[in-house]
């Protein structure tokens, strides 16, 4: 037996591009539904449907916090049970079809003409349906990266397409979905607007594909305390020019200023290669591999964090005087427009899912002789110190990320709004997303798994496997 033979009998799989695009379009395809929530749907509803943004924001929370308890349930029946297209892969193809249906139902043109009470009531339901399904799907497929191989230096390669593909789905959505509206709706494009929501994702491209240049350069949390700097940098600039300049006469270094911020927030994208460590630390500790289970709670930090911006976002606007519902929209409000938007990007998302689905393979993928239960789980979570502050990380990154989604549509139209509603935009744009990195960096500083410790424990593992299969 060679040496590259043994290393895979170990479960240190080299991979090929053709596995790494694959598993990487699945993202590209879960993000075509997510970003278009995150981003879209609280202006949606407040813009289109005319819901109340007080009404919109507590849905938003409610329906995470019970993502919360679902996310788990979904989490431990998956480690639990092993189906015959996949122990992970299988989902991919049982939660595409009705995970497409649901984005496409969430914006229903007709339901702009219903009464106020029957558009919160179809809002409840559809929101909560998809939300459902969606953990269905992005659960599995988070294990599949744990499960195709343990190499480090793969897994880091495995997270940079994943999150190049992501970000490709992300600019999709955050350029393509105003352009979109107008092309339907058959209005005038905001080409400004367009550039600036999606600017900040080009960072993606350039440094997703060098991570293991940057990580020997710089080391894995160097790298992380340089791309938070230049993010506060970014988000610093964009609060000063309204106040020195005008915005429309200062596009260049606005947009320069945005690319640093997609800098700074490309943290988050880097965040998910800590998940199958964590997972190789619980598996030293316990002997067992508890990849959905892990990757359920840092769903559910994942959505903790996008949750608390969306309901703080539209509650805190209303209370300081900026009313989505009835100040003048950044979007095109032409129901059937976010329809047919909406409805492209599912489609087309599930299309990649399938191709994910043919692709990925489990090399690593085992279920427990005894079934996970949920004291276990939380056991694991109490006693899993590295989990827990990977959990705090993913929930600050990911409410620097979209505590400002919404409110981006507005900056560069900044001298529409009143001096008070300018300020508001700027809060949410600039200042909390930059106080909230400083508190990632410190979340970083603090957390205790570095490549050394790792490939400790794999080498424990590999020595531990030998012994039981003897």
């Amino acid at each position: 037996m060679n040496a590259n033979e043994k290393n895979e009998q170990a479960g240190f799989y080299k991979l090929s591009w053709a596995q790494r695009i694959g598993y990487g379009s699945g993202d590209l395809a879960q993000n075509l539904i997510f970003q278009t929530v995150a981003v879209y749907m609280m202006l949606y509803m407040t813009t289109v449907l005319k819901i109340s943004p007080e009404f919109v924001g507590t849905l938003i929370l409610v329906v995470r916090l019970l993502d919360c308890i679902w996310s788990p349930v979904v989490g431990r029946y998956i480690d639990n049970n092993n189906p015959k297209f996949g122990k992970y892969r299988s989902y991919l193809f049982y939660g595409g079809i009705p995970l497409t249906i649901a984005a496409c139902l969430l914006m229903l043109p007709q339901v702009a003409e219903w009464s106020e009470a029957s558009k919160m009531v179809y809002a409840v339901l559809s929101y909560g349906v998809l939300s459902m399904i969606y953990s269905v799907v992005n659960i599995p497929y988070g294990s599949i990266m744990a499960s195709m191989t343990r190499d480090n230096d793969e897994v880091l390669k495995l997270t940079s397409t994943r999150m190049v593909c992501a970000n490709i789905g992300q600019i999709i959505v955050q350029a393509g979905f105003p352009i979109g509206l107008a092309i339907f709706a058959g209005a005038v494009i905001n080409w400004d607007q367009a550039i600036f929501m999606a600017i900040g994702t080009i960072p993606a491209f350039i440094i997703l594909p060098s991570l293991p240049f940057l990580k020997s350069l710089f080391g894995k949390k160097g790298l992380y305390y340089t791309l938070l700097a230049i993010g506060f940098i970014g988000f610093a600039i964009l609060y000063i020019i309204p106040n020195v300049a005008n915005v429309a006469d200062c596009k260049t270094l606005i947009q320069t200023a945005k690319v640093m911020t997609g800098v700074g927030l490309l943290v988050g994208s880097l965040m998910w290669a800590l998940v199958p460590e964590v997972i190789t630390e619980a598996e030293y500790r316990t002997g067992n591999r508890p990849a959905a289970t892990v990757n359920a709670l840092a769903g559910v930090a994942f959505k903790a964090g996008f949750s608390i911006a969306g309901w703080i976002t539209p509650m805190v606007m209303g209370w300081i005087g900026f009313n989505l519902s009835s100040e003048s929209s950044a979007l095109e409000t032409d129901p059937y427009a976010w329809f047919s938007v909406t409805s492209l990007f599912a489609v087309v998302g599930l299309a990649l899912l399938f191709y994910c689905f043919k692709s990925c393979k489990e090399n690593i993928a085992t279920t427990p002789e005894k079934p996970v239960t949920y004291g276990e789980m939380f056991a694991e979570f109490k006693a899993n110190k590295c989990l827990q502050l990977m959990i705090g990380i993913f929930v600050v990154v990911f409410l620097a990320s979209f505590i400002s989604g919404p409110v981006n549509a507005y900056y560069m139209d900044l001298t529409k709004y009143s001096d008070t509603v300018q300020n508001a935009i700027l809060w949410f744009t600039t200042i909390i997303p930059a106080l909230l990195l400083v508190v990632v960096a410190f979340l970083i500083y603090k957390y205790p798994l570095t490549d050394e410790k790792l490939n400790e424990f794999n080498k424990a593992i590999e020595e531990r496997n030998k012994k039981e299969n003897k």
